[in-house]
């Protein structure tokens, strides 16, 4: 769910009139103050590869607010989980890999139920064209009447 214009993020960020979370609007001194880190933090990070920030046509970083969210569990993880920037820079990828996998799994079960109920129509299709005047009989239960023949005389 999209937070309104203007109003603030699940991560707390107020954005601009028409942006959304996806939105790079912020340039690196606010992304730097947002998230509480300093700028050339960012900068380093952008090297490494944890966070990849758009570009304005000059070139220049422009942060989204799922940027500066993404900075904030950065720094979390390095200040007070104690993980290295290598297994910060894994634990993002695997979370990418989740989220891909996610969605796929989404995208399997709806095309699952489609084609469940595409088999539940074509069975109901061919019991529509059973003739109606033939009835099944269950062999295994049939009742067998035993008459001897009568003898000749």
């Amino acid at each position: 769910m999209r937070p309104p214009a203007g109003g603030p993020t699940d991560e707390g960020t107020v954005l601009p009139p028409g942006a959304n979370p996806d939105s790079p609007v912020f340039v690196i001194s606010v992304a730097a103050e947002l998230a509480g880190l300093h700028a050339q933090t960012l900068r380093s990070y952008d090297r490494l590869g944890l966070v990849s920030p758009g570009r304005s046509a000059g070139g220049g970083r422009r942060y989204s607010a799922r940027d500066i969210a993404l900075l904030r569990e950065v720094q979390r993880l390095s200040q007070i989980d104690g993980v290295n920037l290598a297994g910060i820079k894994r634990i993002i990828e695997l979370e990418h890999m989740v989220d891909g996998l996610r969605s796929r799994v989404e995208e399997l079960t709806e095309e699952l139920a489609a084609a469940q109920a595409a088999a539940e129509h074509a069975a109901a299709m061919v019991h529509q064209s059973y003739r109606r005047d033939l009835v099944p009989v269950d062999r295994r239960s049939a009742l067998v009447v035993w008459r001897p023949r009568p003898r000749p005389e």
